[in-house]
């Protein structure tokens, strides 16, 4: 029988026209090209990665979850809707701007057949000195004005700019219109979905040399122009061997920790852990085995592992379902 142990995987890569080759900066053997994500934790028809540590290497995420299912993953660990992982876990590179875009609900009409709303977060891990994220639209703006900004090319003046640096975190609940900018690496926490409504791509063709494509109908459909719930925050300053609550939704729960030293820790029964490592390294802990970690690591705890620790210099982030 095998034991539960903490998974470590072959991240999927993907090209994009606003990718570049800053995730190398983990140590991660990317393919060459614009490379803008690197899908870390995935179970997606677009992507699914397969573990490369333990008894279970070479298997794929959706082949462990179909045969340890509920007592790996938790009570809360499968998704209702299509039976899928319920999250997905991203690094993404972003060298250029990503279009300016906006991810459904679960229940929008629209959404393609199996597939899930979007909502999602980003931790910064890096940013360059000027660099911003176009987060909302400005007071005011309604669909009317919107579409028509989509139509004369002016959505840029509808739209909020923040500045950000590394370790500022943004909850970007479904309805948010939103949009990375040049110079920012993040880590990103989503739904397990591949959905996105583009509003504005800079007019720049694709990888393929033409225009992508934008979702005017659905973008204008989805949009939350009271507000969507979306908050931020900075994190600096945050204590070793505690949690800050960054982000809380139906989704997920995502929390920072700084690990100086052995740092005792559980699962629980209800659900698996994610633990992100953005900075440091160190050595993860548990009954019967150990693994030494890296920034740029993401890591998988069944919800059935129990006691493990962490032990080094470092800065994590860790999710679960609420």
């Amino acid at each position: 029988m095998t034991k539960p142990y903490p998974l470590l995987f072959q991240p999927e890569f993907k090209e994009r026209v606003w990718g570049g080759r800053a995730l190398e900066q983990f140590g991660l053997d990317i393919p060459e090209g614009h490379i803008g994500e690197g899908w870390m934790i995935a179970d997606h028809p677009n992507g699914t990665t397969s573990i490369v540590n333990g008894e279970l290497a070479g298997r794929g995420l959706d082949e462990v979850r179909e045969q340890f299912g509920r007592e790996w993953f938790g009570s809360k660990g499968f998704s209702e809707v299509n039976g899928r992982f319920p999250l997905l876990i991203k690094l993404l590179d972003c060298n250029d701007n990503l279009s300016v875009q906006v991810h459904p609900t679960d229940d929008y009409e629209g959404l393609p057949k199996g597939e899930l709303g979007k909502t999602e977060m980003w931790y910064v891990l890096d940013a360059k000195p000027d660099a911003k994220i176009i987060y909302g639209l400005k007071e005011g703006v309604n669909r009317e004005t919107l579409k028509e900004a989509m139509e004369n090319g002016t959505v840029m003046d509808q739209l909020q700019e923040v500045s950000v640096k590394a370790g500022d975190t943004f909850y970007i609940p479904a309805g948010t219109v939103h949009a990375l900018c040049a110079g920012v690496v993040v880590a990103e926490i989503q739904q397990n979905s591949d959905t996105t409504y583009r509003i504005f791509d800079y007019n720049r063709p694709g990888l393929d040399g033409k225009p992508r494509e934008l979702h005017i109908e659905d973008s204008l459909n989805v949009t939350a122009y009271e507000g969507s719930g979306a908050t931020t925050m900075s994190t600096e300053g945050t204590a070793p061997g505690e949690w800050l609550e960054l982000a809380k939704s139906p989704y997920f729960v995502v929390e920072k920790g700084v690990v100086s030293g052995a740092w005792s820790l559980s699962t629980s029964a209800e659900s698996f852990t994610i633990v992100v490592v953005c900075e440091g390294q160190g050595t993860l802990s548990w009954d019967n085995g150990s693994i030494d970690y890296t920034s740029g690591q993401c890591f998988l705890l069944p919800a059935n592992l129990g006691a493990y620790t962490l032990d080094g210099q470092s800065t994590v982030l860790r999710s679960y379902l609420p």
